[in-house]
């Protein structure tokens, strides 16, 4: 997980140790965790943010497989966007 300044507020190892708890779920499970979290998170966010959310979570699976099916290429060679070109970082 990385650390940039709109994220350095944020308690990391706890994060990091609830991702470590939710991969040890069965995949059927980590699905159900993710539905049941996306309520909460629409609530939270305007319409606008919450396409912007979804987008995201799209391009990271979009770069995670781009990433696999190249290895050791590095960001630079990658297709798909990141979060930080669209958001300007």
């Amino acid at each position: 997980m990385t650390t940039s300044p709109e994220t350095a507020w944020m308690n990391h190892p706890a994060i990091r140790a609830l991702v470590d708890q939710a991969s040890a779920l069965a995949l059927e499970e980590r699905i159900t965790l993710v539905k049941g979290l996306i309520p909460g998170i629409a609530d939270a966010l305007s319409e606008e943010e919450y396409e912007q959310f979804v987008t995201f979570i799209r391009l990271k699976g979009e770069r995670y497989h781009e990433a696999k099916a190249h290895p050791g290429e590095g960001r630079a060679d990658r297709h798909t966007p990141g979060e930080r070109e669209l958001e300007g970082r």
